[in-house]
């Protein structure tokens, strides 16, 4: 029986590979998310997964801007850390190492929305 490969698919780049969230980052952002939907904060959200960042966007509603990004940049591991918190007027609210600690200055807000 003779094998034969087709290669890649037209406008396919296998060298090139994307950035995204591994379950364990996901399941973090998730749950702050349920918890910010809950409190109707947020709507909506969209996740890119592109060549240098991964991107969770936060929207209040579906057809507008995101109110927050939160990326995921690996190139930036070793330097200011890999994730960060970006505003809708993309100010970087937080960036560090850790995706929990990073995520504490939206969960602040939280503790504001439920007062």
């Amino acid at each position: 029986m003779t094998f034969m490969s087709l290669g890649p698919l037209p406008g396919a780049h296998p060298t090139e590979t994307q950035v995204a969230f591994q379950r364990p980052e996901l399941a973090v952002i998730l749950s702050l998310y349920g918890r910010m939907v809950a409190a109707g904060e947020w709507r909506d959200y969209g996740i890119s997964c592109l060549r240098e960042v991964a991107i969770f966007s936060i929207f209040r509603r579906t057809a507008e801007h995101p109110l927050y990004r939160i990326e995921k940049r690996p190139k930036l591991h070793g330097r200011q850390g890999q994730y960060a918190v970006i505003g809708m007027d993309g100010r970087i609210l937080k960036r560090g190492h850790d995706l929990r600690a990073v995520l504490r200055v939206l969960e602040r807000r939280l503790i504001r929305a439920v007062e």
